[in-house]
């Protein structure tokens, strides 16, 4: 009866092992992405021009907004922002800042993206109704289904509490 309960305690630290590694993976991941995302962002913030012809959405050949290279490093901060969220969701920054605010931070995180996957039914999102642009190409194929993802991992560790 004690070997019983002993492999069951074993057993039960190895799965919470598991999925403490698991977490930690896709933590890590999701920061990296976060960290990229803002890298191209403070990039075009400051000139840069790699890629930026599909990363607008156009309107008859236009750009349908043309952000500032203040309201692009905005955004960069939001995503680096977004990294260090999700880091301490992930136990990786220390305790000096209470855990609750990490986790329904990583919530939140989770409905702007899959918001933003969703998009606004007109340029932007799974139910855009242009489809003939650079943008709207890339925005199937990449854009969307990355914040699908991101949504979904932030999800999952925003659920998987310790």
């Amino acid at each position: 009866m004690q070997l019983c309960a002993f492999r069951l305690l074993k057993d039960n630290k190895d799965a919470h092992r598991k999925k403490t590694i698991m977490k930690n993976i896709l933590g890590i991941l999701l920061a990296g992405i976060f960290a990229i995302l803002s890298l191209f962002h403070i990039y075009w913030a400051f000139g840069g021009r790699l890629e930026i012809v599909v990363a607008i959405p156009t309107v008859e050949g236009k750009p349908a907004f043309q952000p500032s290279p203040f309201s692009t490093l905005l955004v960069a901060s939001a995503l680096l922002c977004a990294m260090f969220v999700i880091l301490g969701q992930i136990h990786l920054l220390g305790d000096f800042i209470p855990r609750w605010i990490f986790r329904w931070a990583t919530l939140g995180i989770s409905i702007v993206f899959f918001l933003r996957a969703i998009g606004e039914f007109k340029l932007v999102g799974f139910f855009k109704q242009v489809s003939d642009t650079p943008f709207a190409f890339w925005d199937t194929w990449l854009f969307s289904p990355l914040c699908l993802l991101i949504a979904v991992i932030a999800f999952m560790l925003f659920y998987k509490q310790d």
